[in-house]
């Protein structure tokens, strides 16, 4: 016979409930972050933001309860992909949170939205092209166009009512780190009315994008041709091509999105009278991530809309042959060979031309420059139409281009899909603690913490900061990753009493020494000019992980604190409190929310949580040896 729990009398518990209520639970909760009163889509605001609460002292903390959730203000830089989800996820798991995301364009998605030039597309797979909690069946194709992507995230930031963070617009054109107050000042121009706005918060977040900057070629005389000018990053809608002779500089490939040379040539091809198409140096050119392109029937659309569980199994698919990809990335191993042999027959056998083959096949290993998307580009280069001009443009003329062998090449239309600043240095100055800028501190080489995070800069958080996974497999993953670290970091700077955290200099130090000593045994290193090493063709690696794309999940998944340099507004044991829990304040809780039937908790060590989630032992693939890495020396 069970026994009966003692039944405490009404008014001790309304005393009790009220009592805690009244001492012990004063701060305002805004479930959905503050929201500032003007037009998001337009970006009108007041010229100075209001002022929020003092930051949290000692003795304010020792009146709350235990891990008191004190404001957190947090400013965003960029409303692209990468914005769009930090207020996702802030959103979905934080409360007394006031967020605010400049972005300097007219509309979200930010590199999405910006590039506009012909056959603009992603180079991935567009199925896992997604958030992995936020699929998309109706996909037309395989590959999906800048627009219907830009459309994607369009809808995702309307689904979940994201706009409502959005200042559309507003360029951010100074930030200044306050070492007193702990605090950043952020300094921002209204690009509709020039109106200067000053901001203060307590998180800085740069999502400006890995390459956001582009830049006209370095080259004398560009400003003495007569013709038509444009660049891929700049593309003029309204240019006409038809019946005429179009110059290309450039076929190189920088991010997912950016293979502008190689993706222009096939979609200018049926307007252009000629093309000529100058090529600095050669590269691997093959179908897109080994995927056919194709459009999708009607019926498969329907199919992955009406059946989650067969689209998942598809993007899984997907997802898991870029994955098993990584280790042809590794030198010497049997993949790395494989996936040469593969591309050097796929390329010979496309252009069927000896003279054509030794431009434009390299000698450098597959992958020490990013795959470079190719679909008809081949087909194009080696008909009568189009014009290679292999080597290094000399100077721009009033009628064209000066190439390597001194001649001239007079051209109507001259195309710049010359790339971006590299460097990693943000646009605006960044200064961090003693006066420091971000860009003096990267001026060498950019050194990040985990490809998120700069010595020197507390509080500071950049997405696809430098050594992150942009080349190692399925990157937005890689996104999410950043995000939920950035957040288990604001979350204990919100519920402890701390002034600042930084990634120390020697765990930053030491990150950039092991990356180094990585590339030694990777492709990235070896001799090719590519934008991960700076634009060099020798330089250090700047732009990759020491690692594949799952590898680099389970580096970021639970923070190192003891890789940062924390500083607490006074008594770093302030965040207990008055001896309650926030539980006791919640009247609606469980107050015995630990008692259960069974143990289901998580488990204690990294290998069990792994096996768990990766579900270890559900799928066999020993016959399958291109899943499996051979390196050298082992079996």
């Amino acid at each position: 016979m069970g026994i009966a729990p003692p039944v405490l009398p009404q008014l001790y518990l309304r005393r009790r409930s009220f009592l805690a209520l009244r001492h012990y639970s004063r701060e305002v909760i805004r479930p959905h972050g503050n929201q500032i009163e003007g037009d998001t889509r337009l970006g009108t605001m007041p010229a100075r933001q209001p002022v929020s609460a003092p930051r949290s002292s000692s003795d304010e903390r020792l009146r709350k309860p235990i891990h008191n959730e004190r404001l957190a203000r947090i400013i965003c830089i960029g409303a692209g992909a990468s914005g769009l989800l930090l207020a996702y996820k802030l959103q979905r798991s934080f409360e007394n949170y006031e967020l605010t995301i400049y972005e300097k364009n007219d509309a979200i998605s930010g590199t999405w939205y910006e590039n506009k030039y012909p056959g603009c597309s992603c180079d991935i797979p567009a199925h896992t092209y997604t958030w992995s909690f936020d699929p998309n069946p109706n996909w037309s194709s395989v590959y999906a166009g800048s627009d219907e992507i830009h459309s994607y995230f369009n809808r995702f930031s309307d689904k979940y009512g994201l706009a409502k963070y959005c200042r559309m617009r507003h360029e951010v054109t100074k930030a200044v780190w306050n070492e007193d107050a702990g605090t950043w000042t952020v300094e921002v121009v209204n690009r509709g009315n020039q109106e200067k706005i000053t901001q203060e918060c307590d998180i800085l977040i740069n999502a400006s994008g890995v390459l956001n900057a582009w830049k006209w070629p370095d080259l004398p005389g560009l400003e003495t041709y007569e013709g038509k000018l444009v660049h891929t990053a700049a593309w003029d809608t309204n240019i006409d091509l038809r019946d005429k002779h179009v110059g290309l500089i450039g076929n190189g490939q920088v991010e997912p999105i950016r293979s502008s040379g190689i993706q222009v040539l096939p979609a200018i091809y049926p307007a252009a009278k000629k093309i000529t198409t100058f090529i600095r140096s050669a590269t691997w050119v093959a179908p897109v991530q080994g995927f056919q392109q194709r459009v999708f029937s009607q019926e498969e659309r329907r199919n992955f809309e009406d059946d989650p569980d067969v689209h998942l199994e598809y993007r899984k698919t997907l997802e898991t042959r870029m994955n098993a990809r990584f280790p042809s990335f590794i030198l010497d191993t049997v993949q790395q060979a494989g996936m040469r042999d593969a591309m050097t027959h796929l390329m010979k056998t496309t252009l069927n031309d000896e003279t054509l083959e030794k431009l434009m096949i390299p000698e450098y290993p597959v992958g020490c420059r990013r795959f470079t998307p190719g679909i008809n580009y081949l087909e194009c280069v080696r008909t009568e139409k189009v014009e290679v001009v292999y080597g290094q443009v000399q100077r721009i003329t009033q009628k064209g281009c000066i190439g390597q062998d001194g001649k001239e090449y007079p051209v109507d239309v001259l195309i710049c899909a010359t790339g971006f600043d590299t460097s990693y240095k943000p646009r605006f100055p960044i200064i961090g603690r003693n006066g420091v800028t971000l860009s003096d501190a990267w001026a060498i080489e950019a050194e990040s913490y985990l490809g998120l995070a700069a010595h020197g800069f507390p509080n500071y958080f950049v997405f696809i900061g430098p050594n992150s996974p942009i080349g190692n497999g399925p990157v937005l993953i890689a996104v999410e990753a950043q995000a939920d670290y950035m957040l288990k970091m604001i979350d204990r700077w919100q519920t402890e009493n701390i002034h600042s955290f930084a990634p120390k200099r020697e765990a930053v130090a030491d990150f950039v020494e092991h990356t180094n000593n990585f590339m030694k045994r990777a492709v990235w290193q070896q001799e090719c000019r590519s934008w991960y090493k700076k634009n060099s063709v020798t330089g250090r690696v700047t732009a990759i992980w020491p690692g594949s794309t799952l590898h680099y999940l389970e580096a970021v998944d639970q923070p190192r604190y003891d890789d940062w340099d924390v500083k607490y507004n006074g008594n770093r044991f302030a965040f207990l409190g008055n001896g309650f829990s926030r539980v006791e304040v919640d009247t609606t809780a469980d107050w015995a929310y630990y008692l259960r039937n069974e143990d289901d908790s998580p488990f204690m060590s990294r290998g069990k949580r792994r096996r768990v989630f990766s579900r270890s032992g559900t799928i066999d693939r020993s016959g399958e040896e291109y899943y499996y890495p051979r390196f050298p020396g082992t079996n």
